[in-house]
């Protein structure tokens, strides 16, 4: 199974399109950290992170992970082991807050891009979470909570993902 991110409003799972948006200064080959791109390639997709203060576990095949007010995303190039990596939150480093206020990732699944051994400031943090008003993201993907929810019964941890 393959996702497809054929253009930056169109997702397509299966028979299923739904809108979506992306990086707001589009996609590219030589992403780097912070440029708001979304980065092109194929790439597996990591567990889902859910909060369970807000919705309930979701009915997918992937591995299912509770989000805590501790949880972070690394995306600070001075701490090379760490970057691109979920880690506890420490004021030290520059990382993503999983445990939001708003309600963005209340559902997200990481994208295994610079993944397994990441190049310091190639990008970190490129996520499939939720939108509302498909407004330009920072360089992930994002759809509307009931089309992500249709989304999770589809994939599994074998699915990739192929952003044009």
């Amino acid at each position: 199974m393959t996702i497809f991110v054929k253009n930056k409003h169109t997702l397509i799972v299966d028979e299923f399109m739904f809108k979506c948006c992306i990086g707001k200064k589009g996609s590219t080959l030589k992403k780097r950290e912070g440029d708001k791109k979304t980065p092109k390639g194929t790439y597996k997709i990591e567990n889902l992170y859910y909060r369970k203060d807000r919705i309930k576990s979701p009915e997918t095949n992937l591995k299912v992970v509770k989000i805590t007010n501790k949880m972070g995303w690394c995306n600070d190039i001075r701490f090379p082991k760490k970057y691109n990596k979920q880690i506890k939150s420490d004021y030290k480093l520059k990382h993503e807050k999983l445990f939001r206020r708003d309600y963005k990732y209340n559902l997200l699944i990481p994208i295994k891009y610079n993944f397994k051994k990441p190049i310091i400031g190639r990008g970190s943090c490129i996520f499939i979470h939720l939108t509302k008003n498909y407004k330009p993201t920072a360089g992930c993907i994002a759809l509307k909570e009931k089309d992500f929810l249709i989304m999770l019964k589809i994939i599994n941890k074998n699915t990739k993902i192929k952003i044009f």
